[in-house]
């Protein structure tokens, strides 16, 4: 006669809890969103006003005008112009000691340096050097190339 077994069950396995992260990741992706757009319509974006400069012809040159252009050349020489008046041909040793002058005698002196068609732009430095070792706060360098000795 058969009896009961009496061979041991089989222990079944617990099942562990799963987080599953894909729909939680949507949430965050959708909650983020929500906050920026939420956030992007409470600024008020507003603007200044600006009143922009309107461009005009050049004027008729003025006869009291004693600034001082200092062109360079392709070369590597000088003009000297002062005013509307005409302009000389000068080498860079003579610059230093010509704005000294000008500065002893003009109250408000100012250089426009120039630059011809071909001209380095380390010349123009030179000149610029100078102005600045010279003294003269208003110095300004001209971006539109003008014919050798102008």
């Amino acid at each position: 006669m058969a009896g009961p077994s009496t061979s041991p069950k089989p222990v079944e396995a617990k099942k562990k809890a799963r987080i599953e992260i894909i729909p939680l990741i949507d949430v965050i992706f959708f909650l983020l969103a929500t906050f920026v757009l939420f956030t992007l319509s409470l600024q008020r974006i507003s603007t200044v006003d600006v009143t922009l400069p309107v461009a005009a012809p050049p004027g008729p040159p003025n006869p009291n005008d004693t600034t001082i252009y200092l062109q360079v050349s392709d070369e590597g020489t000088y003009y000297w112009k002062q005013g509307q008046g005409t302009a000389e041909l000068i080498g860079a040793p003579e610059i230093a000691p010509r704005l000294a002058d000008y500065v002893r005698s003009e109250s408000n002196p100012r250089v426009l340096i120039r630059g011809d068609t071909k001209a380095r732009f380390g010349a123009a430095v030179l000149a610029l050097d100078e102005v600045r070792k010279a003294g003269i706060p208003q110095v300004s360098v001209e971006t539109v190339s003008s014919p050798t000795g102008r």
